[in-house]
């Protein structure tokens, strides 16, 4: 079973909670970056500024998730949001997971996140945004009860090559159940 702690980053409060996950999920980041980044990625000065400074944007929507050893199975996080002041309407959902943890622990950890956006966060939608030939997240998107909404033809560049996107949809009234 997979628990979701939050990593949160607040220099100018001085507050910093689950940093210690920070260093495996940069090299898991850093490994999987061609599935995360386009050639507009922007990075200023060096990684790990860079990617600390991620971290504290999205403070508190940046979870570690951990297996039932507290080993760092991956990592999600919430952006763009939709909605005003407390009351948040829909957001686009990025995760990335070790490899040895793919499969029935990714969607098991789906299941467990979908409801926690909704039920404890209040999203009515959620969005996942993916490269066309990501055939294993859309996989796991259509298992949750993602609906692709969107085919974005050359949305992006990618190693100089133009990328079409995907934009997969998740209503929250839909339920996310655990299913064999």
């Amino acid at each position: 079973m997979c628990r979701l702690k939050p990593v949160i980053i607040n220099r100018r409060r001085g507050i910093f909670k689950n940093c210690r996950y920070l260093p495996e999920i940069m090299f898991l980041y850093l490994r999987y970056a061609k599935y995360l980044e386009d050639d507009f990625t922007d990075r200023k000065g060096s990684f790990l500024a860079s990617f600390t400074d991620l971290v504290e944007r999205l403070s508190p929507f940046f979870w570690a998730v951990v297996d039932k050893e507290d080993r760092l199975a991956g990592f999600i996080y919430l952006e763009n949001f939709t909605g005003s002041g407390k009351t948040l309407y829909s957001a686009e959902i990025n995760t990335c997971f070790n490899k040895k943890y793919w499969g029935n622990f990714t969607y098991l950890t789906g299941v467990i996140f979908l409801n926690y956006c909704r039920d404890a966060l209040g999203l009515r939608k959620l969005k996942a945004v993916i490269y066309r030939e990501n055939f294993r997240v859309k996989t796991l998107l259509k298992k949750l009860g993602f609906q692709k909404e969107a085919l974005h033809p050359a949305e992006t560049v990618k190693n100089g090559k133009l990328q079409d996107i995907e934009e997969w949809g998740f209503i929250t009234e839909r339920n996310c159940n655990y299913e064999n």
